[in-house]
């Protein structure tokens, strides 16, 4: 007789009047929330806006979703397709079956496209997600625990998972809660991403690199204590293949992306720093309020208004028939009228000096008045 045992909850849906509310449903939805907020606090911290996040999740939740739901069909195709099976519950997402391979790539395929419409390089924002997204994978595990599948092979340890259902081939008994394991398993590489990101200021895909390479080393054994149906190669379940494959690939990234690329982005979203504001307009451009001018008006003169400042050593014009002294000048304005046609300039020019005058304003006729005098 079993003393301790993790018990198995009696039913993994309750009904709201005619609306289901399915435990499965309710561990993937708060993982994707506490993802998201997890990934928007690390988004904040390497510069990037608040909500951008958010707004790229949008596209690569659902793609992951399809991937995941994909994978699972397509990896145990007989569950759909085979004889005395509908093929209609190949849709039915909410009675379980996401593989974390498919959801992964069809979402980086959704992140990317979100990423390319704000201009913001995928590897930086995969380093930001990639701790929500593996503690995403341990709440979500729990949605396993709702519909109890995916254990392991019979126990007698005090932490056994006790199986109550016989649906689907299931026999009743105490097994390994392979749930579990993989749901703590997750919780530690969170952390461990955590803690390698601060110290070793991780950048360009590696911090997520270094969570795919952690998941799949306890996938592989976790993977190794299932008894659920599955597909084996050379004497290996199909996801022992998987996660050895895709591990050694996300060592191979880390390596060549440290020696390509070292060191971590300076800027993850462009214009994100001029979110605190300078005092500059949307539009870029500023503006000098002076002398009680309101904001965005220039201080200009009103139209028609005239420096009436005079230039030092400037004199008023002469009167016909004066003598303009040694360095001064005439002033550069004259009345309209002034000057009769043909007449000469009025005053006499001493030897030696030079008359400094504006020039006038003389009708036609005047011109070479004075050189005809002079001859």
């Amino acid at each position: 007789m079993e003393l301790a045992y993790i018990p198995s909850p009696s039913r993994g849906v309750l009904y709201l009047g005619p609306v289901p509310l399915r435990g499965y449903a309710f561990c993937i939805i708060i993982g994707v929330f506490v993802a998201v907020w997890l990934g928007n606090k690390r988004w904040v911290a390497r510069g990037g806006r608040t909500g951008t996040v958010a707004d790229i999740a949008v596209w690569a939740v659902p793609f992951g979703l399809v991937g995941g739901r994909l994978y699972h069909v397509i990896t145990d195709y007989e569950l759909y397709f085979s004889e005395g099976r509908d093929w209609v519950d190949a849709f039915k997402v909410w009675e379980g079956g996401l593989g974390i391979w498919g959801a992964i790539a069809l979402g980086a395929v959704g992140a990317w496209i979100g990423c390319r419409r704000r201009g913001i390089p995928l590897p930086a924002y995969a380093d930001a997600i990639a701790p929500g997204i593996v503690l995403a994978q341990a709440i979500g595990r729990w949605g396993n625990w709702f519909n109890q599948e995916l254990y392991g092979k019979e126990s007698t340890l005090p932490w056994a998972l006790h199986i109550t259902s016989s649906a689907d081939g299931r026999v009743p008994g105490y097994y390994q809660p392979t749930f579990l394991y993989e749901s703590l398993w997750c919780v530690g590489v969170a952390f461990l991403v955590i803690w390698a990101d601060r110290r070793f200021r991780l950048g360009h895909g590696r911090a997520f690199a270094l969570y795919v390479a952690a998941y799949c080393v306890g996938r592989f054994w976790i993977e190794y204590l299932r008894v659920d149906d599955a597909h084996h190669i050379l004497g290996l379940r199909l996801n022992d293949w998987t996660a050895l494959i895709v591990f050694l690939l996300a060592v191979a990234y880390i390596v060549i992306s440290s020696k390509k690329r070292p060191g971590r982005e300076e800027i993850v979203e462009p214009g994100a720093a001029d979110d605190d504001g300078d005092g500059v307009g949307t539009d870029g451009a500023t503006a000098d309020v002076e002398d009680g001018a309101k904001p965005g008006e220039a201080a200009a003169e009103k139209p028609g208004k005239a420096d009436l400042t005079k230039a030092a050593g400037a004199a008023e014009p002469a009167k016909p028939g004066t003598t303009a002294k040694p360095g001064t000048a005439e002033s550069g304005a004259a009345k309209p009228g002034t000057a009769k046609p043909g007449a000469a300039k009025s005053g006499a020019v001493e030897s030696g000096t030079a008359e400094t005058a504006g020039v006038e304003s003389a009708k036609p006729g005047a011109a070479g008045a004075e050189s005809a005098a002079k001859n």
